[in-house]
């Protein structure tokens, strides 16, 4: 025979385990979303801090198009940084366009 306050105390802590476990799985996800939030701010932070900066003096970088490939210059120490995409189109051009695109690009020979 079934003692009934065995039962109800099964019942009882069955249903505090399963209310637990649903506080767990809350709590987590409002964990998570805060530390999304938390990163996404971070990388933000971190975008202003370094966007258009030179990575090799910390100059400002400046937009500068030659050609139709535009590609980005400090105004410090005159370094040409490429974006994704940026170089793979200059290395498809034919060699002389090449050479015309570097020497304009560095002030050889005149722009």
């Amino acid at each position: 025979m079934v003692d009934l306050s065995d039962r109800g105390k099964a019942l009882e802590n069955e249903w505090f385990h399963k209310h637990e476990k649903e506080l767990l799985r809350k709590a987590r996800e409002r964990r998570e979303a805060r530390l999304a939030k938390e990163r996404d701010a971070e990388r933000e932070k971190q975008k202003q801090l370094h966007f258009m900066k030179c990575p090799k003096c910390g100059g400002e970088l400046a937009e500068v198009e030659h050609e139709g490939i535009k590609v980005d210059r400090c105004t410090s120490c005159h370094g040409v940084f490429f974006d994704a995409g940026e170089l793979d189109e200059l290395l498809l051009k034919k060699v002389d366009e090449r050479r015309s695109f570097f020497r304009k690009l560095t002030g050889l020979f005149g722009a």
